[in-house]
């Protein structure tokens, strides 16, 4: 114990120098590097079958021999780089990060305080969200800046946890309200789901299925993959969109994960669905096979905008020996004398008669974020080297140290960046590190050679108003599932039929408490109150007559009446309407929205309640003795005060109910499936025919029997609401269970979908 202690403090009085740095298996080199003035590191995946990501690399260093051969930008200042390798795997890429913080390597720092700045002034990379969070929580903490040109997590804008990141694509949380306006404005209102499961995946599809319920769209299943998941759970996941009713899938997906779902749906020729995709896959040219074409033709999505970089693909095509000799099967340097060694190559072979995806630049938009991002960090040191002493934004106005650049430093100018690159994208950053969302809206279709293409057919652009962000090309031929037609006007013409904007959405935007479309419609909770009320006012007829009891009787009567049939006629409009619009992009049902039916059932019953006002205001209702019809009795009863006030208050809610009755019945073939217009007729019949019977005798009968005719009315047509609405949904919700959902309430209907 106490040679322990005596360790100890030999330890702790060791002189206060700082300790000689050990670098811990850094033995890795970089991939691709180069000595320059200030140091931009880079992050990619080049060990996998995608040639984007090695496109990545080269894009970023033809961004930096472009600025170094700037005389405007960064002039006398060389850049360099050291891009790593990260094959694509979470673990590697934050050791590459970790290489990158290193300031020397390990046969450099001999004897060397650990106390020495970063050897990279920014990071540029990774290209997914999982990966990008691993290499932005190491590298937060030191100050040193990260950006990426592919990571769309909308978690990265959390400044807190991440406070060096940037990226130059769009936050998803962009992109997954737009995917929800995108299935609203085509009518698409009845989904399933598929998403990576992973930050980028459930972020992405959190953020989308709360938009999707904001603007009435139902999703059947939300089901999530992973590239090393066993394949029972992709066979799963297959029975489970063989088994929905639902049409089109949305996938917020990584490529690598969503091509094993697909050459599984391939493989059991599931096809014909319409797929709305986020930009993780939708232009991945990786997965853009005959085979998967067979299943997501006609696929529609969001990607980054697509750019054309001057000298990119002739900067690409004379980069690399080893690509030149797979190519053309020779060889540039001496071959040896073996059996099956490769020849020397002529010198008059050009790659630029090849189809090879490594110089295939025309989907560049991903290429250009990285060239976007890589010219923001050159601008931001551009201007730290541009500060004037006494001017600066550092502690008692100073500059940064040109001979000694701190990453912090270079974060500090990030933030202030605002410039126009030579293709014209201006380039900066909000206050959460993010750019201003616009995308474009691409199509999948296969061209006369069999070659698939991304074809632009729109954008989408986040800062305009509402009703303004979707901007359609003119006359631009698209794919939906299959089926061409043409976009023109700038919006989108659809002959086919497809699925329709349907009542369900009523069933199951207003949610309360069950999750069942029987019980949740919160229209059926208001119809029920004010049946409830109906039932009451009864009993103000009961008793003796008073001032009070005079006005409140007809009034109660009048007012809940009509609460009552505008809840009903209200879902009598939405069902007849809903089965109306059946055009794609259609805005009829906008104005047939759960806001704008409870809006009518208010302007309705404020008709009424305006009527009763000015009946009560001018001649109100008065009690008064009756001693006309029985000379050896005195009745008590309540005297109308104003007859046409009386029968104004009846006659519009006879209107209402004869407009209810009307609009039912137009709408009684709907799908045996969806069949309460069925049964609002026949309520309705009910209620007209008790209420036409009311007329005579209610004139007829004197005295007393005037009150009770009236009783009999309110009750009689109360019952008939009451059996013919609430019976069937009872007798679903306690004898048929199983039929209490959205997939069978839609299983007809979803018959006539796309």
């Amino acid at each position: 114990m106490l040679s322990a202690e005596l360790l100890l403090l030999s330890l702790l009085t060791t002189k206060g120098e700082s300790p000689v740095c050990q670098t811990y298996r850094t033995e890795e080199v970089s991939q691709f590097s180069k000595d320059g003035d200030i140091i931009f590191g880079g992050i990619f995946s080049f060990h996998q079958l995608d040639p984007g990501e090695l496109q990545y690399a080269f894009t970023m260093m033809f961004a930096i021999e472009e600025i170094n051969n700037s005389s405007e930008l960064l002039p006398g200042v060389t850049l360099g780089y050291r891009i790593f390798d990260s094959c694509p795997s979470i673990p590697l890429s934050i050791r590459a990060s970790l290489n990158l913080m290193n300031k020397y390597s390990e046969n450099e720092n001999k004897g060397e305080s650990c106390h020495k700045p970063s050897s990279v002034h920014a990071v540029i990379g990774e290209t997914t969200s999982t990966s990008t969070i691993g290499i932005a929580r190491t590298m937060g903490p030191f100050h040193i800046p990260v950006i990426s040109h592919s990571a769309t997590c909308a978690c990265l804008s959390n400044r807190r946890e991440f406070p060096s990141f940037f990226r130059t694509i769009p936050s998803d949380i962009y992109q997954s309200r737009a995917l929800a306006k995108l299935v609203k404005h085509f009518g698409w209102t009845w989904v399933g789901a598929i998403r990576t499961n992973s930050d980028y995946g459930n972020g992405g599809m959190a953020t989308f299925l709360k938009a999707a319920e904001k603007e009435g769209v139902c999703v059947e299943y939300s089901v999530a993959i992973y590239r090393t998941d066993p394949r029972k759970l992709f066979l799963e996941v297959v029975d489970i969109i063989k088994k929905s009713t639902s049409k089109v899938i949305v996938a917020f997906a990584d490529g690598t994960d969503l091509d094993i779902l697909i050459k599984e749906l391939h493989a059991q020729n599931v096809t014909g669905l319409q797929w709305v995709g986020s930009e993780g896959w939708i232009t991945y040219r990786y997965i853009a096979s005959a085979v998967n074409y067979a299943v997501v033709q006609g696929a529609v999505g969001f990607a980054a905008l697509n750019a054309h970089i001057p000298g990119l693909q002739e900067f690409l095509v004379n980069s690399l020996l080893e690509l030149w000799e797979n190519v053309f099967g020779c060889s540039l340097r001496s071959p040896p004398k073996t059996p099956g060694s490769l020849g020397l190559c002529s010198g008059l072979e050009s790659l630029r008669d090849t189809d090879t995806r490594f110089t295939d630049v025309s989907d560049a938009s991903l290429l250009n974020n990285v060239y976007k991002a890589t010219y923001a960090v050159a601008h931001a040191v551009h201007m730290l080297l541009m500060c004037e002493e006494g001017k600066g934004p550092f502690e008692n106005n100073t500059c940064a140290d040109k001979e000694n650049v701190q990453p912090w430093q270079v974060l500090h100018y990030l933030t202030k960046v605002n410039f126009t690159t030579k293709v014209g994208d201006n380039v900066f950053f909000d206050d959460f590190g993010d750019p201003v969302a616009r995308y474009a809206l691409v199509n999948w279709q296969m061209d006369e050679n069999g070659y698939i293409v991304f074809q632009t057919i729109g954008y989408y652009d986040a800062s305009q108003s509402e009703g303004e962000q979707f901007e359609m090309k003119r006359d631009v031929r698209a794919v939906w599932a299959g089926h061409s037609l043409q976009v023109s006007r700038g919006r989108l013409s659809y002959p086919i039929k497809v699925v329709l904007k349907h009542p369900y959405l009523e069933l199951t935007e207003n949610a309360l408490k069950h999750n069942r479309p029987v019980v949740k419609d919160f229209s059926i909770f208001l119809l029920l109150f004010s049946l409830t009320l109906c039932f009451l006012c009864s009993l103000t007829f009961i008793g003796r007559p008073s001032h009070w009891s005079c006005m409140l009787r007809h009034t109660a009567f009048g007012i809940t009446f009509v609460l009552c049939i505008s809840c009903v006629l209200g879902k009598t409009i939405v069902v007849l309407m809903a089965f109306r619009a059946t055009l794609p992009g259609s805005n009829v049902m906008k104005w047939f929205g759960p806001v704008q039916q409870r809006l009518s059932v208010l302007a309705f019953t404020l008709i009424q309640v305006l009527i009763c006002v000015l009946w009560l205001t001018i001649n109100p209702p008065f009690p008064f003795k009756n001693m006309e019809h029985y000379k050896e009795k005195i009745i008590l009863e309540c005297a109308l005060g104003s007859p046409v006030g009386f029968w104004a208050v009846l006659g519009y809610i006879g209107l209402l109910a004869m407009l209810c009755f009307v609009l039912a019945f137009l709408g009684r073939n709907l799908p045996d499936n969806f069949n309460e217009a069925k049964f609002i007729t026949f309520s309705m019949l009910i209620f007209c025919a008790v209420w036409i019977t009311f007329i005579p005798a209610y004139v007829s009968s004197p005295g007393k029997f005037t009150v009770a005719v009236e009783i009999f009315a309110i009750l009689a047509s109360s019952y008939g609401l009451l059996f013919c609405i609430f019976i069937p949904k009872c007798y679903i919700i306690l004898m048929k269970p199983e039929n209490n959902t959205k997939k069978h309430l839609m299983g007809k209907i979803m018959s006539r979908g796309l």
